[in-house]
């Protein structure tokens, strides 16, 4: 049966995260980090073909053996319809509002984003950040409160009231709140999208924000640039200066906005779109059954699949004739010594010789 192994995030290198100093003993931590990467290459090897999602997952699968030549990089299938509205409309977001979407958790470093914000407002003094997500588990809480008091010190003249939209520089949204009650509706209201993670896989929201035909100001983690293609900015991760100079570029350039997310929202349809998806595996999955031999179905006195009709040891890659075999084939099926079987190569019945 042949073997198409898709990966869009990189299932080793999660492995190899979660085995930090506290997880286990050293000596424990090198035995799973070693098992984890032995599965990893044993599944590529015996996959007929992988398809990651992007070029970082590629480049894993490459290091941990995989042979290039069974390889196909297939980008995820987003549905782009709900940004259809947004993306062909003209741009009227304030254009001195920058937009952040997406799950609230340490990952996105929304504290570096906040120490950017705070340089654009000495150079816009305008400016907006409007934060729209949703904090994922316990640990996500507790990041978005340390996150919410951290915008309360950074701008203490504008504090009160910082949670809700209005004159504050920073406000906390989710989807469904009056402001934003769809998703789209959280793109429509930025002049700028900024990702500011530290770590991503695939970056689902920045090819939102490419169907919602919004510039982009982003770090270079994770499948980022392969995803942008040169359609927007991309700056170093834990760098809240270069953060903060690329969004005040973009504010200040009305056109190049323009620009850049018409030419954001033509890659992503080309490129991300669910009918991209479907017909790239169409294709490979032709591709997998044109190298795979016929297998005959045995059917039954009224047309159906007859189950088992092949013995289970045809597909056991020994040989099944001599008198070893013969022995072998006694002792599996609980025959008495000297009790005649007949033995081929492919398939064993009973019978004499």
């Amino acid at each position: 049966m042949p073997l198409l192994v898709t990966e869009y995030g990189v299932q080793l290198r999660s492995h190899y995260l979660a085995l930090g100093p506290d997880a286990a003993a050293p000596a424990v931590r090198a035995l799973l980090a070693a098992f984890h990467g032995l599965l990893a290459a044993e599944v590529y090897r015996r996959a007929t073909l992988l398809t990651p999602g992007n070029a970082h997952a590629r480049r894993w699968q490459e290091r941990c053996g995989a042979e290039r030549a069974r390889i196909r990089t297939v980008h995820p299938g987003m549905d782009a319809s709900p940004f259809t509205e947004v993306g062909e409309s003209p741009d009227r977001a304030d254009p001195h509002t920058l937009g952040w979407v997406g799950r609230v958790e340490p990952a996105k470093d929304l504290v570096s984003l906040l120490h950017a914000f705070a340089e654009v407002r000495k150079e816009e003094p305008k400016a907006r950040l409007r934060i729209v997500g949703t904090p994922v588990g316990p640990e996500g809480e507790a990041y978005l409160g340390h996150c919410r008091v951290l915008a309360a010190q950074l701008f203490p003249d504008e504090a009160e009231g910082v949670h809700a939209v209005g004159d504050n520089p920073v406000s906390f949204e989710e989807i469904g709140d009056p402001e934003v009650p769809a998703l789209p509706d959280a793109y429509a209201g930025a002049a700028v999208v900024v990702l500011s993670s530290v770590m991503e896989g695939f970056p689902n929201t920045l090819v939102e924000a490419m169907f919602s035909g919004r510039a982009t100001v982003s770090t270079d983690v994770g499948a980022v640039v392969e995803v942008i293609g040169g359609t927007g900015l991309v700056v170093p991760p834990r760098n809240p200066r270069a953060l903060a100079e690329a969004c005040v570029a973009l504010m200040r350039d009305p056109e190049r906005r323009e620009r850049l997310g018409a030419a954001a929202r033509a890659r992503a349809l080309e490129l991300f779109t669910v009918e991209q998806n479907i017909e790239a595996f169409d294709g490979i999955y032709l591709e997998i059954v044109s190298h795979c031999p016929v297998r005959r179905v045995v059917l039954d006195e009224d047309g159906d699949p007859l189950p088992f009709a092949a013995p289970a040891e045809t597909h056991v890659p020994v040989h099944w004739t001599g008198p070893m075999a013969r022995e072998r084939v006694r002792e599996a099926s609980g025959r008495p010594p000297g009790d005649p079987v007949r033995a081929t190569s492919g398939a064993v019945s009973e019978g004499t010789l």
